[in-house]
């Protein structure tokens, strides 16, 4: 199969979803990859790299869409990308429908086949695809959120490890998956006092064996208020896969904090867990509300695109190569992308997804028996 490689246009996103190790493979395989030029500048991969590993390099985007039927993609496709999208097109990628409605819009229209890493489950209910990247954006919601407390940022000016004799930074970490497991790390790292709240007390459990110095709790309202309401840094990291994120923390929360106070949404790009949050982009990445900082940016692992497409491609590139023989054979290969299927021939696949967006959802059997 033809597989293609476009440069990322969201703003501020410079990763690419192959690296040339995984063009490598691909061509290995007898598969053709086309790049278009400059598609990994922003990673550190410069076409040579790309032209060395087998790929054939191509100036623009339409071209590469017009030469490819397999698209790997790491963010959800925008505006003019939809345009060239074809029936006969397989999309791979991040997708996040459940927050992104005119995403699903411009792919049922499309016609094309859309794939989605974030809802790629293990029977054991991991997301191999967005694990990756959730943990980079754990540790890059602490990295910021200490930046954010300090005073030229607008913040209470606390410093998160503190100081003999002076406590660090209290932080709290709604949600203890991928994301929140990794923010905890880096935030006890750094010296804060940290609250881990999850509802699946077996997380907590495994926060407890591994950090006996973070505080877990079960979550519910009562302590979401009480543990929230007192933090110096709030980090959402509430997912479901598939749907739009709960909102956990209120405006009456965020009214409650102190001046001076950050929340970092991670759960933005799944429509986000703090109700007075929006998504931001890199270039303006915070707003205010109730004199409480607010970090919200919807594609966080695109801050450090070279450390952050390493550790994707390695992720995808199994999969890649699965799909690159056909959907069906992939997903005998690996049951586990019957999960990822959200989108084929105008139709949603996923129900989590058509229920986030009030779409009918057609069995994704009765769609592979047709492939």
């Amino acid at each position: 199969m033809d597989i293609g490689v476009i440069t990322e246009i969201k703003p501020h996103e410079a990763r690419v979803a192959m690296n040339s190790g995984a063009v490598r493979e691909a061509r290995t395989r007898g598969h053709r990859v086309f790049v278009q030029a400059g598609a990994g500048a922003g990673a550190g991969i410069g076409d040579d790299q790309f032209a060395a590993a087998g790929a054939t390099i191509l100036p623009t985007a339409a071209d590469v869409l017009d030469a490819a039927t397999l698209l790997v993609h790491v963010k959800e496709p925008q505006p003019s990308e939809m345009a060239m999208l074809r029936p006969d097109h397989i999309l791979f990628t991040y997708l996040h429908l459940a927050a992104y409605p005119a995403v699903a819009d411009g792919l049922l229209a499309s016609g094309c086949t859309a794939i989605a890493y974030e809802t790629v489950a293990l029977p054991d209910g991991r997301l191999p695809l967005l694990h990756p990247m959730s943990v980079i954006a754990g540790r890059l919601s602490v990295q910021a959120g200490a930046q954010l407390l300090t005073s030229p940022a607008g913040g209470k000016g606390v410093l998160m490890a503190g100081y003999p004799g002076v406590p660090g930074a209290q932080v709290v970490v709604l949600g203890c998956g991928s994301v929140g497991t990794a923010a905890i790390e880096v935030a006890v790292g750094l010296g804060a006092q940290v609250v881990a709240i999850d509802l699946d007390d077996r997380k907590l459990t495994a926060i407890e064996d591994r950090h006996p110095e973070v505080v877990t709790v079960h979550s519910n309202r009562e302590a979401i208020e009480r543990w929230v309401r007192p933090a110096d840094l709030v980090v959402g990291a509430v997912l479901v896969a598939g749907d739009r994120a709960p909102v956990v923390v209120t405006a009456d929360d965020i009214a409650a904090l102190g001046p001076g106070s950050v929340v970092v949404d991670v759960a933005i790009d799944q429509g986000g867990c703090i109700e007075t949050s929006r998504e931001t982009t890199h270039d303006d990445p915070t707003f205010v509300v109730d004199d409480v900082v607010h970090y919200a940016v919807g594609n966080m692992p695109g801050a450090v695109p070279a450390t952050a497409t390493h550790a994707l491609s390695n992720a995808t590139s199994g999969y890649v190569l699965a799909l690159a023989d056909g959907l069906v054979a992939a997903t005998v290969r690996h049951p586990e992308l019957i999960g990822g299927i959200e989108v084929v021939d105008g139709r949603i696949t996923n129900e989590s997804v058509a229920k986030a967006l009030g779409h009918p959802a057609i069995e994704v059997a009765a769609v592979l028996a047709n492939n």
